[in-house]
């Protein structure tokens, strides 16, 4: 099933009215055919905040969620700044403060909740598995904190913990999903479809939530608006800045969000979304939510572009995805960002 075209809907506190629908252009249709051939499900692309092309193909619908996998990451750099705003944290101050059990380890002890959430901290993780917030904190480091870029899930599970427990100790609920509901999602008017958790019921923060196009652009939209609703800012507006810059130890990555910035970082996920390589074609100030399988969300502000595109994704097709790459179909960030900005600037 495929809806080509524009679909005029309404924008109000992140809220969707679908309405008429009109053709779609050929710079929309480029984007549409780039995403269709490499496992797309949906592209919609938001031209200051009204939506400008909207596909779906294969299994997608406007109606159909799909796991965004790593784009789940970008949603805690927001979560921690408005936990900034509420007194609950700061950026720089010690993970140890609230996990106690790091207190007395001479490396730990020193970690902060940046280095943890611009994955700098040094701490390893399972190969793709999340695991429960008290196990992600017994993982070994590897690196001194703030000297490499370790990607992985296990340092935004500690995260998740630290959450956990200002919140206890602030008398509120302690589940950082409910947290992150009252103060970004309802709010906008975002609802997932399903948001995964460990057996034991701690919620996933790498990954995990399940979400429409038409939702996942919701949060694209507040981010484009520099997390302003109503007039009024949700978050730290300083914190907000400071979630996309970038670390010495990986340039290309901020507080859980991907930008188009050099980097000499050779792990896979920074060479996965290409932007690094391709800084001077794209917005300097587009930012990315990034997600196995190339789930992604794309916001440049400058352009008044917000952009979703789900593909089709298991972990059972990792290697399917490779040899799909490898016979020259491979899934570019850099060519589909500027089909999409041609599809926004055609646009009326």
């Amino acid at each position: 099933m495929r809806f080509g075209g524009l679909a005029t809907i309404l924008v109000a506190l992140g809220a969707f009215g679908a309405t008429a629908a009109e053709a779609a252009g050929p710079a929309c249709d480029a984007a549409l055919h780039y995403s269709d051939a490499r496992r797309g499900v949906s592209v919609l692309i938001l031209k200051n905040g009204k939506p400008v092309c909207e596909g779906y193909s294969a299994q997608g619908g406007p109606e159909v969620g799909f796991e965004i996998w790593s784009g789940t990451k970008s949603f805690w750099g927001i979560a921690a700044a408005a936990a900034v705003q509420d007194g609950l944290l700061s950026l720089d101050e010690p993970v140890a403060k609230t996990v106690t059990e790091w207190a007395a380890d001479p490396v730990k002890s020193t970690v902060t909740l940046r280095q943890l959430l611009t994955l700098t901290s040094g701490l390893t993780s399972p190969p793709g598995r999340a695991m429960p917030f008290a196990e992600a904190v017994t993982w070994p480091f590897k690196a001194a904190p703030g000297e490499a870029f370790i990607y992985g899930a296990s340092p935004y599970q500690v995260f998740g913990l630290v959450l956990q427990r200002k919140l206890a100790a602030a008398g509120r609920p302690s589940d950082p999903l409910s947290y992150l509901k009252a103060r970004i999602l309802d709010p906008i008017g975002l609802k997932p479809t399903d948001w995964r958790r460990a057996p034991n019921g701690d919620l996933l923060l790498p990954q995990g939530a399940v979400l429409t196009a038409r939702e996942w652009v919701k949060f694209g939209e507040f981010v484009r608006t520099r997390g302003v609703v109503g007039g009024k800012a949700l978050v730290d507006p300083k914190t907000f800045d400071e979630l996309f810059v970038g670390t010495k130890a990986n340039p290309a990555y901020g507080v859980t969000w991907w930008l188009p910035r050099p980097s000499n970082t050779p792990l896979a996920p920074t060479a996965a979304v290409d932007l690094s390589l391709h800084a001077s074609e794209v917005p300097s100030d587009m930012v990315v939510a990034g997600g196995a399988g190339d789930q992604r969300l794309y916001v440049a502000p400058s352009q008044g572009v917000t952009v979703v595109r789900q593909a089709y994704f298991t972990p059972q097709m990792v290697m399917a995805v490779r040899a799909e790459a490898k016979a020259g179909n491979k899934w570019s960030d850099a060519e589909f960002a500027k089909l999409a900005l041609a599809a926004a600037a055609e646009a009326k």
